[in-house]
């Protein structure tokens, strides 16, 4: 513990003396997530001395953990206890020396296939201990989901990337994994079919947990899974029909979508000059009219479609989620690379812009945090 409350001190110090000087502070756990946003300005100050769990009660579903711990360590303590992080936090590790930190994870604020069906990081994130832009330790939100009094600062810590302050603790609800899981692959179905039939089935008492629509040739192939109580699994096994595939083969296929390390992701790296789209739509919204006639990734049962178009194509995609109630934004650039972002945050809005520039205010008045990796000039 002394050697933890001495980093800890190491950092504030640095934190403090940047404040002072107007020296920008990059904030950085593993750096697996370096490929998104505006730019990567700054000093690096790196997190991975503030490792380990501080506290972990299997039966309250609660975990205390150090930011700068390995995601994948907290995982692996979950899964011995037979739980787990149900929003399925992509790692995007590159290489085996690659390490995703818990506090990268909440400042990111991604999540993967199981995000429309369990909900997002923020939904499970119930307290965290910061360093903000004056050097100051604060602490928010605490180890229960009630413990709110006014404004639930520590959800704003959820995809703030690391603007807003050192994340340094973080507590997380988990949850038990499902009894039963089941994926479903149905053939030859058409973009517009799976998005209806997704939609008739989002109205129905189905354990339905992840989605994936994605083109094969000619024809496209629509994967779905479920997850819940082994009878609600089963029966819908036999109600939706399509062919069940085997838990153990289809898992690291779940990955791979996680990781967008699946083919059509790879298929990118034969097109440099494009972008990674994501857009994020309502799950009811149709088939999009794409420029290019680029087909998306379809997850999220509708609500997540990624697509591969160049930037120069930013209008038409803006105004193709726009027109049903979403936006589009880069998340990783014809540019980016491992020293280097280029994702862009969809900030179009005016008055979300000031809400944001407020906020960095009040926690970073120096503006030393992550200056330029949401938005141009803070």
């Amino acid at each position: 513990m002394q050697g933890m409350d001495f980093a800890l001190a190491q950092i504030a110090d640095r934190v403090r003396a940047a404040a002072a000087d107007q020296t920008p502070l990059r904030i950085r756990g593993g750096g697996t997530k370096d490929f998104h946003g505006l730019a990567l300005h700054g000093e690096v100050l790196d997190t991975r001395a503030l490792r380990g769990i501080l506290s972990y009660e299997p039966s309250e579903l609660v975990v205390t953990v150090r930011a700068g711990t390995p995601l994948a360590e907290l995982e692996a303590a979950l899964a011995e206890q037979g739980q787990c992080l149900p929003f399925e936090p992509p790692h995007f590790a590159k290489t085996p020396s690659d390490a995703a930190t818990v506090g990268g994870m909440v400042a990111a604020g991604l999540s993967g296939p199981a995000r429309a069906s369990v909900g997002a990081v923020r939904d499970y994130l119930l307290g965290v201990t910061l360093i903000n832009g004056r050097a100051e330790l604060l602490t928010f939100g605490g180890q229960v989901m009630k413990n709110v009094a006014g404004y639930d600062v520590s959800r704003l810590m959820a995809g703030a990337w690391g603007t807003l302050g050192l994340l340094t603790e973080v507590s997380l609800k988990v949850l038990p994994v499902s009894p039963a899981e089941a994926t479903l692959r149905f053939d030859h179905i058409p973009q517009a079919d799976a998005l209806r039939q997704l939609h008739a089935w989002g109205g129905q008492p189905l354990p339905l947990n992840a989605s994936c629509w994605v083109q094969d040739g000619d024809s496209g192939t629509l994967y779905v899974r479920l997850r819940g109580a082994v009878a609600a699994v089963e029966a819908a096994c036999k109600s939706m029909g399509g062919t069940r595939m085997d838990n153990a083969a289809v898992a690291a296929d779940w990955v791979a979508c996680r990781e967008q390390t699946l083919p059509w992701f790879a298929d990118r790296a034969r097109r440099p000059d494009h972008a990674l789209w994501r857009l994020s739509v309502p799950a009811t919204a149709p088939v999009l009219s794409l420029p290019g006639g680029a087909t998306p990734l379809v997850e999220w049962h509708g609500a997540l479609r990624w697509v591969q178009a160049p930037e120069s194509d930013a209008e038409a995609l803006r105004a193709a989620a726009s027109a049903v109630g979403g936006s589009a934004s880069v998340f990783v650039a014809s540019s980016a690379g491992p020293a280097s972002a280029g994702g862009h945050f969809d900030l179009n809005s005016k008055a979300l812009e000031a809400i944001h520039a407020r906020l960095k205010h009040s926690f970073d008045p120096a503006g030393i945090f992550n200056p330029g990796r949401v938005a141009r000039g803070w």
